[in-house]
């Protein structure tokens, strides 16, 4: 082989090794992504078991699910707060926030065309900044995963 010969195939490696190099940040951002929603839709889902828990009966009387007075405020039953926002989580999730509304089914307009006084509509959000391809996140930028259940009066 001829120097020239050698030099024209270094350039034609080198120039797949940058193209190859050039998606290492967007393969990171993929991978960080998952990773946010994943963790992200574990915490909606430990919260929504929670409230499945709760009981919501009527013989003997306890209401321990309560219902969100508005869109902006979490569930209350008998004047406490049950699933209180959470803004952020504990370590090792500080980079996420979570809250929890309970609209009761029995009131104007239902549940998703539902309107049945035993249903309440429980919806968990749990949300995150994301990070970006470069390694940042944008300014005021979240993301979300939101899981949304009737729960009925047992």
């Amino acid at each position: 082989m001829t120097l020239a010969e050698v030099l024209a195939a270094a350039a034609v490696v080198g120039i797949g090794l940058v193209a190859l190099a050039s998606a290492i940040p967007l393969a990171a951002y993929g991978i960080q992504e998952g990773n946010q929603l994943s963790t992200a839709t574990f915490l909606a889902n430990q919260r929504m078991e929670q409230v499945r828990s709760a009981s919501w009966t009527t013989l003997p009387a306890a209401d321990n699910l309560g219902s969100s007075p508005s869109t902006l405020t979490a569930p209350q039953s008998g004047g406490a707060t049950t699933f209180p926002d959470e803004s952020p989580l504990a370590a090792p999730y500080a980079g996420y926030t979570r809250t929890v509304r309970i609209r009761d089914c029995s009131l104007a307009g239902g549940c998703s065309g539902v309107q049945d006084a035993g249903l309440r509509q429980v919806t968990v959000t749990v949300a995150y900044a994301p990070m970006t391809g470069i390694g940042r996140t944008p300014a005021g930028a979240t993301k979300s995963a939101v899981l949304t259940m009737l729960v009925s009066k047992r």
